[in-house]
């Protein structure tokens, strides 16, 4: 197959840092769009896949997927947009589209749902690059429209922290006089709390740190709980509907699942690996409560969200950074140096 050759940014190895390199990508297809990539936003993900850190990264490898340009090319069949729209790339570019999850616009729960990096290019027969690069090209059904009155930076992480928050709010029909708990106050903590309250909810933060009292609730907490007050966690008893836990490493989830009421569901959504401690079972049992888990979301969810951060001017909070300096932000992130999110500013690849 034809292809371009684009500047990018990855690595080659796990202990390697990242530099500029130059990769293929596809030229369109009848059904793919072509995108200049104006911003990228930097994932825990990213430097996870990047290190190898689970143990399936394929090198060399370019991040990123949360990205936000403008369509510079159109294939013959593109029927959804146009030269020179304002687009968005989130974490899946392809799935088989035909198994029960993709009907049901769950695309992200498909067995066969290709990353945006480290997924499988079955035009080019080898493994997808992701967004730290000029140019992406991507099928237009895995293309999304962004509205035009956003931060474009400030949108870029809606891809995946706001989708990963977005999707278990409406999973679990969040709403006006709903009850909801954010614990961590990270990249998707700060966009769980703008969501759930632009969505009409109740919303306490539970942190460890009583210095995010004051950042919580400019981001539209009504409420902190300090979680290592004994005091103030038996008052949160039996109170929550849902729960959405950030926390991206072990954790005991017990104290939290006692604050739900009846029927009330605690998400996980920033850890993945075993329980430590384990979970009591028996105050699930005395008040049919849940803990479950949630990946991303599907294309027309994503869209809706996107359309709600329109119409409510929702973007995440971001520090926008040049692609020179991915390495040293790599290294704050893991210190958890940044309000919120990371964004690179894609010109600076071009220079």
């Amino acid at each position: 197959m034809d292809t371009k050759t684009v500047k990018a940014y990855g690595t080659e190895s796990a202990q390697a840092d990242l530099k500029q390199f130059n990769i293929n990508r596809r030229l369109v297809t009848a059904n793919d769009i072509e995108i200049d990539i104006l911003y990228c936003g930097v994932c825990h993900s990213d430097l996870h896949f990047a290190r190898n850190d689970w143990g399936m990264t394929q090198y060399p490898v370019v991040p990123g997927h949360e990205i936000v340009g403008r369509v510079t090319n159109v294939g013959s069949g593109v029927t959804k947009y146009k030269l020179g729209e304002l687009v968005a790339v989130g974490c899946l570019v392809d799935s088989c589209r035909t198994c029960q999850n993709c009907k049901d616009d769950l695309e992200q729960y498909c067995p066969e749902w290709v990353g945006t990096y480290g997924g499988f290019d079955k035009h080019l027969n080898s493994p997808t690059h992701g967004g730290y690069s000029e140019t992406i090209v991507v099928d237009e059904a895995f293309v999304l429209r962004v509205p035009e009155n956003l931060d474009q930076a400030g949108i870029a992480p809606v891809l995946c922290a706001g989708i990963t928050t977005w999707s278990p709010l409406k999973h679990w029909n969040v709403g006006k006089d709903s009850k909801v708990a954010v614990v961590g106050l990270g990249g998707l903590g700060h966009m769980a709390i703008k969501l759930a309250h632009a969505l009409g909810a109740h919303v306490t933060l539970f942190s460890r740190s009583a210095g995010k009292i004051e950042d919580a609730k400019a981001l539209g907490a009504d409420e902190v709980i300090i979680s290592t007050k004994e005091d103030q966690m038996e008052k949160a008893m039996g109170r929550f509907d849902v729960i959405i836990d950030t926390v991206p490493y072990a954790h005991d989830l017990n104290p939290y699942v006692n604050t739900l009421n009846t029927d009330g569901t605690l998400v996980v959504v920033g850890y993945l690996g075993p329980l430590d401690p384990m979970l009591m079972t028996v105050p699930m049992i005395m008040g049919r409560k849940s803990v479950a888990g949630s990946l991303i979301g599907g294309i027309a969810e994503t869209q809706e969200l996107l359309d709600f951060c329109g119409k409510h001017n929702i973007t995440s909070d971001v520090e926008v950074i040049n692609i020179q300096d991915i390495n040293e932000a790599y290294e704050r992130m893991l210190k958890s140096d940044v309000h919120y999110r990371f964004v690179i500013d894609m010109k600076s690849l071009k220079q």
